[in-house]
């Protein structure tokens, strides 16, 4: 028994060896957090040996990830790049839609417009659309306010397909008591081109896109505004959020804004925020849906992951913990879907074998 004592001591003050020299070796790298330059294509890369990765467990995830119809891959670490594929006649200078994880796109702009007291997300949004903006009672729509389209709580009935015209816009309940994903959200597009007595797109690339370096474009489709670009776009903007707005020395939108978009934004739909969607709440509610779902949105993933979700499984993760950045862009892994899907947990999986 002694020797068996002996031995288990052994084996854990080895295992916490081991872990401590992982860590000590990330503290060793001593790197500060990397941009890439906004005029070229260079970018820094850091290897899996350097970060102490699994490298046996890339092939296997990056084979999952050609099965499961993806067009472009990166992980980014403090900024740098770890991985980045493409598979399916996809290059590095293809674009591909976001589909709804543009939706972050819309609420950082928000952000920016509040922080430049352009806007207040308090305000209601018939201040700067003027009153009939829906079809509701002049009463009841004074009760939307910005940040009820951000958050999902305007009240308006989900039901009635994406059109945004205002006779299309109909009550259900009171602002605030009903969270529901409604695409009403991209009055606040307009809100900011109100506003700033520009277009939203004109407002969106001289705040956003051109300080961070980004390609692609707003292209109308039916009801529907979508963004465009490049994976490495896609990941730029996640190193914005993830370095808590900040890009390089300027802050691009404020800190105290990511906190917010990031976090809880209403009690009834706990795993959303300002359009982003959270992990490692205790529950969660879906598109199309007034179901309460018990438990964390990705079990597999890490708990501070939040992340931008979008039709057919284009992805955002932000994991600040980890300092990670992970970008999926292409069509549907396996069948349609509007946000979150069975791909995201099983593709975590798959990141945990490389990262763990």
């Amino acid at each position: 028994m002694k020797y068996l004592i002996c031995f288990f001591t052994t084996l854990i003050l080895f295992s916490c060896s081991i872990e401590n020299k992982i860590e000590e070796n990330l503290e060793n790298l001593n790197l500060e957090t990397y941009f890439p330059d906004n005029n070229t294509d260079n970018w820094d890369a850091i290897s899996l040996n350097e970060l102490n990765w699994n490298e046996a467990e890339l092939q296997p995830l990056l084979n999952y990830l050609d099965e499961k119809n993806t067009k472009g891959f990166i992980i980014l670490y403090d900024g740098r790049i770890v991985v980045e594929n493409y598979f399916n006649n996809h290059t590095a200078s293809t674009n591909w839609y976001w589909a709804s994880a543009g939706k972050t796109l819309t609420a950082t702009v928000a952000g920016i417009a509040n922080d430049n007291n352009l806007i207040s997300l308090d305000e209601k949004v018939s201040t700067y659309l003027n009153q009939n903006w829906t079809s509701i009672p002049i009463d009841k729509e004074n009760l939307i306010s910005c940040e009820n389209l951000l958050n999902m709580t305007s009240g308006l009935d989900d039901s009635l397909g994406d059109s945004i015209s205002a006779d299309n816009l109909k009550y259900i309940a009171d602002a605030n008591n009903r969270w529901a994903y409604h695409n009403v959200y991209l009055k606040m597009q307009d809100v900011i081109a109100s506003a700033s007595k520009t277009t939203f797109k004109s407002y969106f690339e001289n705040n956003l896109k051109n300080k961070i370096g980004m390609s692609g474009s707003w292209i109308k489709l039916n009801n529907l505004n979508i963004y465009w670009s490049t994976t490495r776009s896609m990941a730029r903007f996640g190193l914005l959020i993830q370095n808590k707005g900040k890009w390089n020395d300027t802050q691009i939108v404020s800190e105290d804004f990511i906190r917010k978009a990031t976090s809880t934004s209403q009690n009834i739909n706990k795993s959303y925020g300002y359009l982003w969607w959270l992990n490692g709440k205790t529950s969660y509610q879906l598109p199309q849906s007034q179901f309460q779902f018990s438990g964390s949105l990705i079990p597999n993933a890490p708990n501070d992951l939040f992340c931008a979700l979008g039709k057919n499984d284009q992805k955002i993760y932000i994991i600040p913990s980890k300092k990670l950045v992970i970008v999926r862009m292409g069509a549907s892994a396996d069948a349609s879907n509007f946000a979150l899907s069975n791909f995201d947990n099983n593709l975590w999986e798959r990141i945990n074998a490389l990262i763990n």
